[in-house]
């Protein structure tokens, strides 16, 4: 175990011990495995259990186990043609074979995880894109449309020839297990694939090595799609040295080997992935996945604090919404056990962690990392100074600039210190000139040709914490999930009775933001907010994306080009909902201003108009909110 990261001075000295690639670590994720299976064989690796109910059934599998199962699914996945330069996509929630079969996926050939909240026509463009030669998902289930939606999409995916068919049944007792093969929903949808069961393709391969050479080099393993919610989601391709890379720092920074990590985030998603699974794998650690639908199934907000005491977990992950959701609920179970709490996606409002580390006497942790850079770029030291509000120090090995860019990437000049920039980031998780699969995508990508460009804006302090405030991309990050303002855009451009629109995102208390639009009429044209909004209810399918709000203004402020100027639609969503919500609160208050100030980002100054008390009590709501305040005199 490497000694902790607690200041900028410790990165810098682990870092000029020796290179990266001097290090003693696996150059293969199968290595990783069998370092962990050898070290620790007989220590809990992954626990799932179908249901919220803390005492109902779970299943767990210890190092050696998991790693037996792990090479049977990369055996099964050779024995269908899957090879290092052909892919095997997965669209599952989260149960220990959908672990199974990212890790085996990785070792066998390219493994693609598939967030199957998609619609299908995405679903099916990501598998043509991918040119998938086998999707692994689930048979058909009660209260799930999984299924459907992938034989809908391997209708549409020619490439597919052979889809796996994980059956979750195999997790409930009797009679609940005798009753779901009466209650399966039919699939009516034909393609000319293969199906097969996983479990029993899986029991005839061997367990005990690979049947195929594990070459040691240093390959593309892995392609994670992001971006919006509309059109074709960006795929990035990650490379054995990046996703190694991700173990060895949540091993040496975050996770030690005795932690009982509770995951209810999505394994299609990087943070799950990488700064989980990876780092368990990597520190021999425990990982709990409750349930399918993770922190979205039934039950688990009100049974997560009983779940902490069943397993004794020492380890939280989360992110901004889910905490909001776990602090309305009482801590009604034995926690003592927890110790440490990780939390990405999104800023985290100050208010929100302040109640976070009172309710359960834990520090989170915020971190930073994006899915192009192969997750992990920071984090607030273990046991060093956390800065509430940053998302902490760059990990060792991790290059964080603060530059000015052209469109191509050209560096125009860099930041000094606590000024605004673009992050920009170089790591063994950059692949530079190859981040995303489609190689137009990458053209102006990368500052000089090396600092992958995030498209976040921010500043590093003197102290070496980066701050993150506001976005160069306009991607509205509703809860973590990404959301194209295009789709809200698109919908009501098609209106007659609208010239401009401009989607943006407009604070929330829980949510960190949601979408919002500011229209512009055509001349003589004739609407309200509210039936602009009814028109894309009927264009727009992801409810999610729906804007909270449609607001008309007589002209929407533009760029010299005649491009809509998004950060003053900004200045107006955040002085609208801050009046908005306290006047609720009976707060007499004023927005005096949301002004852009340098080294801070959008800053909103409130005129309170009541004493001491009420000025507290606004300050507790105001803290709610990721954006920075403060109280005016005017």
């Amino acid at each position: 175990m490497e000694d902790r990261v607690k200041t900028i001075a410790d990165k810098s000295r682990i870092e000029n011990e020796m290179a990266w690639e001097d290090r003693d670590v696996p150059s293969t994720l199968y290595g990783l495995l069998n370092r962990a299976s050898d070290k620790f064989p007989n220590r809990s690796a992954v626990s799932f259990q179908l249901l919220s109910d803390p005492k109902s059934p779970a299943v767990t599998l210890n190092w050696k186990e998991f790693r037996s199962k792990t090479v049977q699914a990369a055996n099964l996945l050779r024995s269908l043609g899957i090879d290092e330069k052909e892919t095997v996509a997965y669209l599952l929630p989260n149960s220990i074979e959908t672990a199974i079969v990212l890790v085996g996926g990785a070792i066998a050939g390219i493994v693609s995880p598939i967030n199957p909240l998609l619609d299908t026509a995405q679903i099916a463009a990501i598998l043509r894109d991918l040119n998938a030669k086998v999707l692994v998902t689930l048979k058909a289930f009660p209260k799930t449309d999984i299924s459907q939606k992938a034989a809908e999409a391997v209708a549409l995916a020619p490439s597919v020839e052979a889809v796996l068919e994980i059956d979750l049944n195999g997790y409930l007792s009797f009679p609940k297990s005798w009753i779901v093969p009466f209650l399966r929903p039919k699939t009516s949808v034909r393609h000319s694939a293969r199906v097969l069961d996983f479990g029993a393709e899986l029991a005839k391969q061997r367990n005990d090595d690979l049947s195929f050479a594990d070459k040691n080099i240093d390959r593309f393993a892995a392609c994670f799609h992001t971006g919006g919610t509309t059109g074709m989601p960006k795929i990035a391709q990650h490379k054995y040295s990046g996703i190694i890379f991700n173990g060895w720092c949540g091993a040496n920074a975050i996770a030690s080997e005795d932690e009982v990590i509770i995951c209810p985030l999505p394994l299609f998603h990087v943070f799950a992935s990488y700064p989980i699974l990876t780092v368990a794998i990597a520190s021999g650690s425990h990982v709990v996945l409750p349930t399918p639908a993770g922190y979205r199934g039934e039950g688990v907000f009100d049974n997560f604090w009983k779940l902490v005491e069943r397993w004794k977990v020492t380890f939280i992950v989360t992110v901004p919404t889910a905490a909001s959701a776990l602090m309305q609920r009482p801590v009604d179970a034995d926690i003592s056990s927890l110790k440490t709490a990780l939390c990405g996606s999104a800023p985290m409002p100050t208010e929100m962690f302040k109640r976070f580390e009172k309710l359960t006497g834990v520090k989170i942790l915020e971190g930073y990392g994006l899915t192009e850079a192969t997750c992990l770029v920071s984090v607030n030291p273990l046991q060093g100074e956390r800065k509430i509000g940053s998302v902490g120090l760059p990990f060792p090995y991790v290059d964080v600039r603060i530059l000015n860019c052209d469109s191509s990437g050209k560096v125009e000049s860099e930041c000094e210190s606590g000024d605004i920039g673009e992050i920009c980031v170089s790591s063994p998780g950059v692949v530079a000139g190859g981040t995303y699969r489609e190689a137009s995508k990458n053209d102006g990508l990368y500052a000089d040709g090396k600092w992958l460009r995030t498209g976040d804006l921010g500043k590093v302090d003197d102290d070496g914490y980066i701050w993150i405030t506001g976005r160069a991309k306009d991607l509205i990050i509703r809860g973590g999930r990404n959301i194209d303002p295009a789709l809200i855009e698109e919908a009501l451009s098609a209106h007659d009775a609208v010239a401009f629109v401009g989607a943006i995102g407009q604070p929330h208390r829980h949510l960190g933001e949601v979408p919002c639009a500011y229209v512009e009429l055509v001349e003589n044209g004739h609407s309200t907010g509210e039936e602009l909004r009814e028109f894309a209810v009927e264009k727009i399918s992801d409810k999610d994306a729906l804007p909270r709000v449609v607001e008309i203004l007589p002209e929407l402020p533009k760029t010299a080009v005649g491009k809509v100027f998004k950060p003053d639609l900004r200045k107006k969503a955040i002085a609208r909902v801050l009046a908005e919500t306290l006047k609720s609160e009976k707060i007499d208050a004023v927005v005096a201003s949301v002004e852009e100030v340098k080294n801070r980002g959008l800053v909103a100054r409130v005129s309170l108009k009541g004493d001491k008390k009420e000025k507290s009590r606004a300050a507790d709501i105001l803290g709610e909110f990721s954006f920075e305040w403060e109280f005016s005199d005017g």
